[in-house]
């Protein structure tokens, strides 16, 4: 995707991005996006907070959205799912209503709003690919087959493995993530800590977790 932000959009002060946050009071749940997208053809999964949640079998904290990632290419698949509803294009402090092609080819994040509410119902990742193999947009160098991000729980929702949903969340280092952090990683087997340990060094290198692994 490219860098440059497409014209347009709104740009949104501090006060707008926290006051975007209620409109996500009526998001989904992991079972209700699966329930909403069972038999497409793309691959999919649960991403961010909630796909530690799905891997550790229980929810440890509230979750203010929900997020999953699908290849960029599939984003049409998903997009037919939800008639009547409209995805805004979303990044860098700004939105973009009923994003545009041109707006979708910039930003990754796309939320799903339900028109007659105003409400956000679910966030999508448009994540780079090269078929059937996931690019990691923070260093495109780093490609991995779906069939071995993608885990699924006993009921057969698709979540990101952690220690990939972990080396996203290292960027910021919000409390939440440092939460997430310490929550998961006694759950998480030797090679998971390994690989989570060796992108760390790789695309945030000196990062305080190295520490914990």
């Amino acid at each position: 995707m490219s860098e440059q932000l497409p014209s347009g959009g709104v740009e949104l002060s501090p006060d707008e991005i926290e006051a975007l946050q209620g409109r996500w009071a009526s998001c989904w749940t992991p079972s209700e996006v699966a329930r909403r997208l069972a038999g497409i053809g793309s691959p999919w999964y649960v991403a961010a907070g909630w796909a530690l949640d799905l891997f550790l079998g229980r929810q440890t904290r509230s979750h203010g959205d929900i997020e999953i990632a699908i290849p960029a290419a599939s984003f049409p698949e998903i997009r037919h799912r939800f008639p009547g509803h409209v995805f805004d294009a979303a990044g860098s402090g700004r939105i973009w209503e009923d994003a545009t092609p041109e707006v979708l080819a910039a930003v990754h994040q796309t939320w799903l709003r339900d028109p007659a509410t105003g409400d956000y119902l679910l966030d999508v990742f448009r994540e780079p690919h090269d078929r059937d193999t996931w690019i990691c947009r923070r260093d495109e160098g780093i490609r991995l087959p779906y069939s071995d991000i993608v885990h699924r729980t006993q009921d057969g929702i698709p979540y990101l493995a952690p220690e990939l949903v972990l080396l996203f969340k290292a960027k910021h280092t919000r409390r939440k993530d440092r939460r997430d952090f310490d929550v998961t990683v006694p759950h998480m087997t030797r090679a998971q800590r390994e690989t989570l340990a060796g992108l760390l060094v790789r695309v945030h290198p000196g990062h305080p977790w190295l520490a914990d692994l």
